[in-house]
């Protein structure tokens, strides 16, 4: 979970890690989604399928550490 703050921190300075609404309060944009996916992708070893690219996995750090978790689990 510190590595995925650590992370959002590098690509959003002012987010606030403890919102539940990353994305719909506009704390991530469409770029910033993609820096991100980019950066969980080579710190943790997975491929983040477009199709989880959603508000869902997306709109809080747990959202985040869940996705990341399960596409651990599956490769």
């Amino acid at each position: 979970m510190e590595k995925i703050i650590a992370i959002l921190k590098e690509i959003q300075p002012d987010l606030d890690t403890d919102s539940k609404r990353l994305i719909d309060d506009q704390y991530l944009d469409s770029l910033s989604i993609l820096s991100l996916v980019a950066e969980l992708e080579d710190a943790f070893d997975v491929m983040i399928p477009a199709v989880e690219i959603t508000a869902k996995n997306f709109n809080s750090v747990e959202g985040i550490y869940q996705l990341v978790e399960r596409l651990k689990e599956e490769d």
